[in-house]
């Protein structure tokens, strides 16, 4: 799977790119410039592609997704690092084969390309964004994941929760 692992990275850095110059640039010829000039010999090359394109093409339902997920947060004004490991880590939790890649691969492969790619604080951000993603979606079959991206219910709004202070009530 470490060949998986360096795919991953190999499309964090390409979209990294594509996204810092607007979206105006060719992805998948950002990704295959990067792999012939950072991972010659590459195993994975069509994973890779693949997964960039797909993230390219659901990029709108991506970023919705996180806009939903993480409301305090807009997409744009997000670390671009970040952004960028969600869009990847969201395709693959919500779109992709889950026997070729199950929901808990998904979530702990974002978070490890997050703690080597992005900042002190990346890792968390992206586990507390995917866990809430998977515990709204749940354990359905792929086939409602889809469904459901599709409708406006997808993921419901999180409202704050207000904890009481048990130790506190206690004391009293």
């Amino acid at each position: 799977m470490a060949a998986r692992n360096l795919a991953r990275g190999i499309v964090l850095q390409s979209l990294f790119e594509w996204d810092f110059y607007g979206k105006k640039t060719d992805l998948l010829g950002i990704v295959k410039r990067n792999i012939e000039e950072f991972a010659p010999g590459f195993s994975e090359i069509d994973f890779a592609l693949k997964l960039a394109e797909a993230v390219e093409k659901n990029i709108a339902k991506l970023d919705e997704v996180i806009a939903v997920s993480a409301p305090e947060w807009p997409v744009e004004k997000l670390p671009i690092v970040d952004r960028n490991v969600l869009r990847i880590g969201l395709e693959e939790l919500l779109h992709s084969n889950r026997k070729e890649v199950p929901p808990r691969v998904a979530i702990n492969e974002a978070i490890e390309v997050a703690k080597t790619y992005g900042g002190l604080n990346s890792g968390r951000f992206i586990n507390g964004v995917m866990g809430t993603v998977y515990r709204e979606i749940g354990e359905p079959d792929k086939k409602d994941i889809i469904d459901s991206r599709t409708d406006d219910k997808a993921i419901p709004e999180k409202k704050p929760s207000v904890k009481k202070d048990t130790k506190k009530e206690k004391a009293e």
